[in-house]
């Protein structure tokens, strides 16, 4: 279960007597147990059911019944006065890195993870100076806020190391693919739970897009996708977006579904909202789903050589 002692203290120091709990995919079914405790601690408790895909998501509803939102998972995007943001720790041992080694061709890298493991980051950069490689760990942006830090929507820790070569710790291969793209350097990544090291290659994703681009190059019209989520709002961007072509309308959504694209009918749609949609999502969508740059390209507005992956960046 989650440990909720330093939560309640938390609660109590604000004066909070109900309080709302959100819990992303791969924590939900700590729901019953933590609201449990926290029942027992004298708290009125209520759990969010809406789905949830990060900080940038936050069940502000929710607090139309409860006097603090508690949102489990991640790190801060956004700072709310009503909420508070409680990582969870995820461990391993940090020896796994061995796996990494023969892959890394430099001497000098930069060290980055996700929000699950940061804390073991000097762990892991004082085992790899043991085995005469600098790690640098550099500090990301406000929508990162922890050093060494990376979200699928933000790579400013990555980038910030200066490094031609970069260790992802974490599982998964889009963060990697992102922090290749955004970096141009070297990019390895290791799975700490299965030892599994590679390094990355972003050719086949860009290729991919390249066909979803040409398919949304002669589309009658464009949906502009703008979120109405807390964390997912670029309405600046949607508008410049849309001033590039007389094709293209602002959408508002909160959800970005297959159905809701396919009744407003438009040929083609650019989102705004949580970027790994359009590469993670692409098959279920009726219709060709392109990102900011991409859609710039086809614009004429980006150089196909300064294809990126899509980012959201602290002003």
């Amino acid at each position: 279960m989650i440990p909720v002692s330093d939560l309640i203290g938390k609660l109590r120091k604000r004066g909070a007597r109900s309080v709302a709990l959100q819990f992303p995919a791969g924590l939900a079914r700590q729901a019953p147990g933590t609201a449990a405790a926290l029942r027992r601690e004298g708290f009125e408790v209520i759990v969010s059911g809406d789905p949830c895909y990060g900080a940038c998501d936050l069940a502000l509803d929710a607090l139309a019944y409860a006097d603090v939102l508690v949102h489990f998972g991640h790190a801060p995007v956004e700072e709310r006065s009503n909420v508070i943001y409680e990582p969870v720790r995820f461990d391993f041992d940090v020896t796994v890195l061995e796996k990494a080694l023969p892959l890394l061709t430099g001497r000098r890298i930069g060290l980055v993870t996700t929000i699950q493991h940061v804390h073991l980051l000097d762990a892991m950069a004082a085992y790899l100076h043991d085995r005469g490689i600098e790690a640098i760990v550099a500090p990301g942006d406000g929508r990162t806020p922890i050093p060494g830090q990376v979200l699928g929507c933000n790579f400013a820790a990555a980038r910030a190391t200066g490094a031609e070569e970069i260790l992802f710790v974490g599982t998964g291969v889009f963060h990697p693919i992102g922090i290749r793209l955004a970096t141009r350097a070297r990019v390895v990544a290791l799975d700490p739970y299965t030892g599994e090291a590679q390094e990355v290659d972003a050719d086949r994703l860009v290729r991919r897009r390249a066909a979803v681009m040409e398919k949304a190059r002669d589309a009658a019209n464009y949906g502009i996708i703008v979120s109405t989520k807390s964390g997912q709002q670029r309405m600046a961007l949607a508008r410049r977006l849309a001033a590039l072509s007389d094709r293209a309308f602002l959408v508002a959504m909160r959800e970005v579904s297959p159905a809701e694209m396919l009744d407003l009918g438009f040929g083609a749609y650019v989102n705004t909202a949580c970027p790994r949609l359009a590469y993670d999502d692409q098959v279920r969508f009726p219709v060709p789903v392109l990102t900011p740059p991409e859609f710039e390209i086809l614009c004429g507005a980006r150089d196909w050589d300064d294809y990126t992956i899509d980012e959201y960046l602290a002003p």
